[in-house]
């Protein structure tokens, strides 16, 4: 089988292990990475360029495995280079929420009720005359900056008016565009399969990107799910133990959130991966915690505290509120010992 020259141009290093594979069946493969901080990502295991644009006589076949490269891949196309990538109508269904929204509406696909705005001005008067919960998404480049999504959780969308101002002041030259979008709750679920030009190959894939772990909605979610960092600590039937030396026999002490009963319980899944993104820590005299930003974390709102409603739900880490309660207790059931011998430590 002739060998093939591959080049892979990535933003972020997205197809380390694609390009990894390429090469050990034989072909020949140059990897091009965007960014500045992920450019040592595959260093080791790839041959890695400075400059793409260098090697496009080089290439058989040149690989965009993301967004943004739609008209490049477009125009290498038509001067006859084998492209795999998007093009700029790929790069507008998922750049501009508000095209692919209406490009699903004319292929018949239901699309939640949401309104454009480029004035936060604008959208804090809509709210305020249509109450609601609602969810704030950037539009172009600013919706790559997952921490700015907000999703509302007050009914009267009172902190969708707060964010929205917030916004206003400190990411205004960001946020050209944004989209105010009805919430819904529900099961996120995608679907995808690869194009080769002319047909989609099957198989179809479909990823139920939210789930929650217990029947009736409750619980974490398990698709897209956060984690904690390797320093920290959680209580187990046998003591504290860092979550990196978690083991599936260990049981683990939970809180049941319809009942606030304390329970031990083994890990359903381990989950352990490098992150390469910024983690987000909570460090007061109670608590000091480091974790990714789509880890999932039980609390109760400022509103809700001062409504006396004491309603704690799940809200990813990186949606959390200022001076939202972490819930950190729950109810004991078990046998009171006035006495007990503490075990050798020899």
């Amino acid at each position: 089988m002739k060998e093939v020259k591959f080049l892979f141009v990535s933003p972020e290093a997205l197809s380390v292990d694609l390009a990894r594979v390429v090469r050990q069946e034989g072909n020949d493969v140059k990897f091009f990475v965007q960014s500045p901080t992920e450019k040592d990502v595959g260093d080791g295991f790839l041959d890695k360029v400075d400059a793409w644009e260098d090697q496009v006589d080089w290439a058989d076949v040149i690989i965009f495995d993301d967004i943004g490269f739609g008209k490049t891949a477009e125009k290498l196309r038509s001067e006859g280079k084998k492209v795999v990538g998007g093009s700029t109508y790929t790069d507008r269904l998922e750049n501009e929420r508000e095209f692919g929204q209406q490009e699903l509406a004319k292929a018949g696909v239901s699309v939640l009720p949401n309104w454009t705005f480029s004035d936060f001005e604008d959208a804090v008067k809509f709210v305020q005359s249509n109450p609601g919960r609602y969810v704030i998404k950037p539009s172009g480049k600013a919706q790559n900056e997952k921490e700015l999504l907000f999703v509302g959780q007050e009914e009267d969308g009172n902190d969708v008016i707060n964010v929205l101002a917030h916004y206003k002041k400190n990411w205004s030259t960001k946020i050209k565009i944004f989209q105010i979008q009805q919430f819904s709750s529900g099961v996120e679920v995608a679907a995808g399969a690869f194009f080769n030009g002319k047909e989609f190959i099957k198989p179809v894939n479909i990823n139920f990107e939210h789930k929650r772990l217990f029947p009736g909605n409750i619980g974490p979610s398990t698709g897209e799910m956060g984690c904690y960092d390797d320093k920290t600590e959680v209580l187990t039937y046998e003591g504290w133990k860092l979550f990196k030396d978690l083991n599936y026999d260990d049981k683990i002490c939970t809180l049941n959130p319809s009942t606030y009963l304390i329970e031990y319980d083994r890990p359903t899944a381990i989950v352990s991966f490098a992150h390469h993104k910024k983690l987000l820590t909570i460090q007061n005299s109670a608590i000091d915690i480091a974790v990714t930003p789509d880890h999932n974390m039980y609390v109760c709102s400022q509103q809700n505290m001062k409504n006396e409603s004491n309603k704690f739900e799940f809200v990813k880490a990186r949606d959390l509120r200022c001076q939202s309660a972490i819930k950190r207790t729950g109810t004991w059931i078990g046998v009171d010992q006035e006495f007990f011998v503490l075990p050798s430590v020899f």
